[in-house]
C-alpha cells in the first residue's frame, strides 16, 4: 500500500535528493552513510524501532488522516488497488495491474493481480474489492472518503480477477479513493473492527499489539512484491514528543515521527540524525470556525480574524520556516494553486478593527486545540494574542486527540479550533467532498451554501481535474473560502521525520503514512 513515493532528505545544511528502485519506487537514502554503504547490497534482517505518538485505534481505522499508528499499520499490513507517487496523483499499479475508464467517466474496469494471498492464505479476489469499499459505508468507521465510496453504485465481480465499478456520475477523484482505501479481508471485517485481526496482503504481517506500549509487525516472506529486507518493525508508542526525542537520542529508537521542530533541529544539526522532509505529504494548519456561534455568524468578524492572524510568525517561529503561509488550502504542487488568492489576507490589525466597528460587542470565544505535545498550544496562544489585539477575548480549551477528533467529525466545536487538515495534495475536488472541515454536504463548521455545493459538485463531476472547466470550479471554491471564511488557513506545513544514520530507504505517501517494504538497516545484527 502506497509503497513507492519520492523522498527528500536534509542532513545538516546539505540537501540531497535520490530516486531509487524502479519506476514507482522512490525513496530517501541517508546522506550521512558512506558511498559504499549507500551503493552496496541491501542488508537483510533486523528490527526497525519507530517512535509514534498515540495508540492504535481500530474504531478509527479508516478515518485516514495524517500518519500515526493507524496509518502506519494500514500502510504496511495492507495494500491498495493503486498507489500514487508523492510528486503527483498519477496512479501506479498495485493490487490492480491495469484499468480502463469508460469514455463517459461512469465506469472503471480494473484488472486485478493474480496469485496474491491474504496473510492467512486466503486468495485475493474481486469480492474483496467490493467488501473493502463497502466497509466505507457500513460502519463503525466514518472515513473521509465515504462520499466518494457512496458514488459507486455497482460492482461486477463475476470474474475473480477483474472488477467493474459503475458510478452515479463521473468522479474526478476516483483514483484518490483507490489509492487510499486498504483492501480488507471481507471474511474478517468484524474481527478488524474489534481490533482482534488485521489480515491484509501487505509486506508485513500484524504480530502483536500491547495497548499504549507497542505494535509489532513481522516480515511477510510470501509478499507478492518480494519479501521486505527488515525482519520486524516495532512501533513504540508515546504520548509526548519529548519522550520520543529522548528515546531517539539514547538509541532506543531508529526513527521518530512528530518531534517538535526544536527537538528535530537539535537531533539533526547537533547530534547527526537524518532530517527527512516528507515531500508530497504536506498538511495545512488552520483555524476552524463554527459559523452557528452567534459571535462568529457575521462574516465581518471572520474576516477580521483572518486579518488578525499572524501567519508569518506561526510558520517562521513555530515551524522554523518549514512551510509557507496561505489563504486558501492548496499547496504549491496542486493544479488548483493560485498565488494571487494567497495575498488576500495578511496581518493588518487596523483593517481588522475597522471591520469590527459596526459589529457591536463580541463575547468571549472558546478556542479548542490538541493537548498532545506543545505545537498546537503555542499556535493557540499566538492566535489568542492576535485576537486580543483587535479586541476579541479568546479562552483556550485543550483536548486529548480523541476528543478533538470526535468534535471535528461531529461538528461539535463551540467556537474556534486549531488543527491540521490534509487532502489538498490530492485531486483538488477531493477536498470539498471528502475532508471533514471542507465537505460541502456536511462539515465541521456547520457551514452550507448553494454556491459552495454547486462549485464542489462541478469540480467533482469534471472528468479531467486539470481541464479549464475544473480550474474554473476551483476558482469558485477559492471565492467561497475567501469570502465566507468558515475556516481560516494559516499555512502549508512540510512534514518531517528524524532517523538514525543506519536507516536506509524510508518511503511514505500523501497521508504521511510510512512504508517500510524497501527499508533496511546497515547493521541488522546489532545488539539491542
Amino acid at each position: 500500500m502506497f509503497r513507492h513515493p519520492r523522498l527528500r532528505i536534509l542532513v545538516a545544511l546539505a540537501l540531497t535528493t535520490l530516486t531509487v528502485v524502479g519506476a514507482t519506487a522512490c525513496t530517501a537514502v541517508d546522506a550521512q552513510q558512506g558511498p559504499a554503504t549507500r551503493t552496496g547490497p541491501v542488508q537483510r534482517g533486523g528490527e526497525l524501532r519507530v517512535g509514534v505518538l498515540g495508540d492504535l485505534s481500530p474504531s478509527k481505522f479508516l478515518q485516514i488522516g495524517t500518519g500515526g499508528p493507524n496509518g502506519d499499520v494500514l500502510a504496511n499490513v495492507f495494500d491498495t488497488l493503486v498507489t500514487y507517487p508523492t510528486d503527483s496523483s498519477t496512479p501506479q499499479p498495485s493490487l490492480a495491474t491495469s484499468w480502463t475508464l469508460a469514455p463517459d467517466g461512469r465506469s472503471l474496469t480494473l484488472n486485478l493481480r493474480e496469485g496474491v494471498h491474504f496473510h492467512d492464505g486466503k486468495p485475493f479476489t474481486s469480492r474483496d474489492v467490493q467488501s473493502s469499499i463497502g466497509a466505507y459505508l457500513g460502519g463503525p468507521w466514518t472515513p473521509q472518503f465515504k462520499r466518494t465510496a457512496a458514488g459507486i453504485t455497482g460492482f461486477d465481480v463475476h470474474d475473480p480477477h477483474r472488477v467493474v465499478l459503475t458510478f452515479a456520475h463521473p468522479m474526478s477523484n476516483i483514483f484518490d479513493l483507490l489509492d487510499s482505501a486498504p483492501i480488507l479481508d471481507g471474511d474478517t471485517l468484524d474481527e478488524l473492527k474489534a481490533g482482534k485481526t488485521f489480515n491484509g496482503t501487505g509486506p508485513f504481517r500484524f504480530s502483536s499489539w500491547t495497548p499504549n506500549s507497542a505494535i509489532e509487525l513481522v516480515r511477510n516472506d510470501d509478499y507478492w512484491d518480494g519479501a521486505p529486507p527488515l525482519k520486524t518493525v516495532t512501533f513504540v508508542e508515546a504520548n509526548d514528543p519529548k519522550s520520543l526525542y529522548t528515546r531517539l537520542r539514547t538509541g532506543q529508537l531508529d526513527v521518530a515521527e512528530q518531534l517538535t521542530t526544536q527537538d528535530q533541529e537539535l537531533a539533526t544539526k547537533r547530534y547527526g540524525f537524518t532530517d527527512i522532509e516528507q515531500t508530497g505529504a504536506e498538511a495545512q494548519i488552520y483555524v476552524g470556525v463554527n459559523v452557528e456561534n452567534p459571535a462568529l455568524a457575521d462574516p465581518r468578524v471572520r474576516k477580521a480574524i483572518a486579518y488578525a492572524v499572524d501567519r508569518d510568525r506561526i510558520i517562521d517561529d513555530v515551524y522554523r520556516g518549514s512551510g509557507y503561509p496561505v489563504n486558501v488550502p492548496w499547496p504549491k504542487t496542486s493544479p488548483a494553486y493560485d498565488e494571487a488568492a494567497n495575498t488576500t489576507y495578511r496581518r493588518d490589525v487596523a483593517k481588522a478593527r475597522d471591520l469590527l466597528r459596526g459589529v457591536g460587542p463580541i463575547p468571549p470565544i472558546r478556542l479548542d486545540y490538541t493537548s498532545t505535545g506543545t505545537t498546537y498550544r503555542i499556535i493557540a496562544e499566538i492566535v489568542q494574542s492576535n485576537l486580543r489585539d483587535i479586541g476579541i477575548t479568546v479562552n483556550l480549551q485543550p483536548n486529548e486527540e480523541t476528543v478533538q477528533a470526535k468534535k471535528l467529525i461531529g461538528a461539535q466545536f463551540p467556537g474556534l479550533w486549531i488543527l491540521q487538515h490534509a487532502f489538498a495534495q490530492y485531486t483538488p475536488s477531493t477536498l470539498a467532498v471528502t475532508a471533514y472541515p471542507f465537505n460541502a454536504a456536511k462539515n465541521s463548521s456547520n457551514y452550507s451554501s448553494p454556491e459552495y455545493t454547486a462549485a464542489s459538485e462541478a469540480a467533482w463531476a469534471t472528468a479531467d481535474p486539470s481541464s479549464p472547466e475544473a480550474l474554473a470550479a476551483y476558482r469558485r471554491l477559492d471565492k467561497v473560502w475567501l469570502n465566507d471564511l468558515f475556516l481560516i488557513e494559516i499555512g502549508v506545513v512540510l512534514a518531517r521525520l528524524t532517523a538514525a544514520p543506519n536507516v536506509r530507504d524510508i518511503a511514505w505517501d500523501h497521508r504521511q503514512q510510512l512504508h517500510f517494504a524497501r527499508t533496511s538497516l546497515t547493521d541488522p545484527d546489532r545488539k539491542a
